[in-house]
């Protein structure tokens, strides 16, 4: 039996999971700590972060010296990072003062994305905890077009952006979820679990 893959993105009330730049600094003014804590037990039932070259390069410049909660299971769990060239640059974190083992995780992540599909699929197929996706939009466009996305973990935050970047925009045909699971924060965030139905 396959692991699975939750795709993990953060959605303005209008669906957009980025700026029209790509801007992130929209969620973060809804943000709790409740909402931190739940991060932190869904992390630690996952065994692996999988993410585009973009993110990685984002988060890699800020997680390995990030002292908040969520540090410690960013820093942890092993990577696995997508460009459709296969070919991902490396951070420069010589200079960060950051825990060796720590580089470690994010210096060497697994890398992937020639072939999208049969690179999931093998992972999927190892043994262990589920795998995380987290974004950006292009990778996680492509997840769900491929059909491979078995798990959409949505935090809508109480924002209207207008415009921005979608994970949805270019369906070729819909999806059908079945919805698991909502949790509400006192910040009006609300988190919403489904599965393909």
């Amino acid at each position: 039996m396959s692991k699975e893959l939750i795709l993990k993105m953060s959605v303005s009330i209008d669906g957009f999971v980025g700026g029209p730049n790509g801007e992130m600094d929209w969620f973060f003014p809804t943000m709790s700590e409740a909402g931190r804590q739940r991060l932190v037990e869904m992390f630690d039932g996952v065994g692996l972060h999988a993410m585009g070259h973009k993110t990685y390069l984002g988060m890699a410049s800020f997680w390995p010296t990030a002292t908040n909660p969520i540090a410690r299971p960013m820093n942890e769990i092993p990577k696995a990072v997508f460009s459709r060239s296969g070919v991902i640059s490396a951070p420069n974190l010589k200079d960060s003062g950051a825990d060796p083992a720590v580089l470690d995780s994010w210096l060497n992540p697994i890398v992937g994305g020639k072939d999208l599909v049969a690179d999931i699929q093998r992972l999927k197929a190892e043994d262990g905890k589920p795998i995380l996706a987290h974004g950006g939009a292009a990778f996680a466009t492509s997840l769900i077009a491929a059909g491979l996305v078995d798990v959409f973990h949505l935090v809508v935050h109480p924002v209207a952006l207008g415009r921005g970047l979608s994970i949805f925009a270019g369906l070729e045909k819909p999806v059908n979820l079945k919805l698991e699971n909502v949790w509400q924060s006192d910040t009006g965030v609300v988190a919403k679990t489904y599965r393909p139905a």
